[in-house]
């Protein structure tokens, strides 16, 4: 419900500010915050891997949501949130291609169901329009399965400390986003109560408790239960965007984005089968 609802919350905040200083207002504050919480638990601060750590950082935190906020800017909440959620199908190329992670039976399916999704939603017959913000709403699940299959690649070297390794890799991706929020010119931040309001959601909610919570869940549940859980990220986007912002997607758009979240649906069910409990990799709102 919180990472949900955070896509309608960054839509609305960049109104007031642009896409690149919300991301690093949002981002160095939770950081601060995950590290507070990590002092208050006694767990340690110390780094691992700080090069890899930062690559990581680059695409989970930097390239997610500045790509995120900016698909945001002219594109529609329930749509970008269904797309950046096509992750999966990228993560199980990249795997293929650099890990060499073979891709079995149902998950062919799953990427069929996926690359079908993502040909409707940005209907390539039809240029013009929104395509800029779909192509980056792409762009964004590209940059966040990048970070899972570092994040996988790299695990034996980087901790299995998941909120440590949080902490960090957003550190140090917000101060890479305050540094382009800096050089990029944009309008300034319009400070009203609202904005506020937003921000305070948008850090406390969508970054801080949003990863404790999901700390939890991994703790509870298996990958394929907790994988389920993660795919009505989008699916209650789609419903939020329409009741708040009115956004109704064409008839196209509605059946891609229902192939998507189908795909998604087919993973997890799959790692439910297969995978007693292991750790889905790197989530985001």
């Amino acid at each position: 419900m919180i990472w949900s609802y955070n896509w309608i919350v960054t839509k609305e905040a960049l109104r007031f500010a642009g896409p690149f200083d919300f991301s690093a207002l949002r981002a160095i504050p939770g950081a601060l915050l995950i590290f507070a919480v990590l002092i208050a638990r006694g767990r340690p601060l110390s780094l691992r891997a700080p090069r890899r750590v930062f690559v990581i950082g680059l695409f989970q935190t930097t390239g997610f949501n500045a790509l995120a906020a900016w698909a945001l800017v002219a594109g529609a909440a329930g749509k970008t949130a269904v797309l950046v959620y096509a992750m999966p199908f990228w993560a199980l190329l990249f795997a293929w291609l650099l890990l060499g992670e073979r891709i079995r039976g149902t998950q062919w399916l799953a990427v069929a169901l996926s690359l079908a999704g993502l040909v409707l939603v940005l209907e390539p017959w039809e240029p013009g329009g929104t395509s800029s913000s779909k192509l980056l709403a792409v762009l964004t699940g590209v940059s966040w399965a990048v970070s899972a299959v570092l994040a996988r690649k790299w695990r034996d070297t980087i901790g299995r400390d998941l909120l440590q390794f949080t902490a960090w890799q957003m550190l140090f991706g917000g101060l890479v986003l305050a540094a382009i929020a800096f050089i990029w010119p944009s309008r300034p931040v319009e400070w009203t109560p609202y904005f506020w309001l937003l921000l305070a959601y948008g850090t406390l909610l969508g970054t801080v408790a949003g990863w404790l919570l999901w700390l939890i869940v991994l703790q509870r549940l298996t990958a394929g239960l907790a994988g389920l859980s993660i795919m009505a990220v989008p699916a209650l986007g789609v419903l939020f965007s329409r009741l708040q912002l009115d956004e109704a997607p064409a008839a196209p758009e509605a059946a891609g984005m229902a192939l998507i979240v189908a795909s998604l649906a087919l993973l997890s069910w799959r790692s439910l089968r297969k995978a007693p409990r292991t750790t889905p990799e790197l989530p985001q709102e």
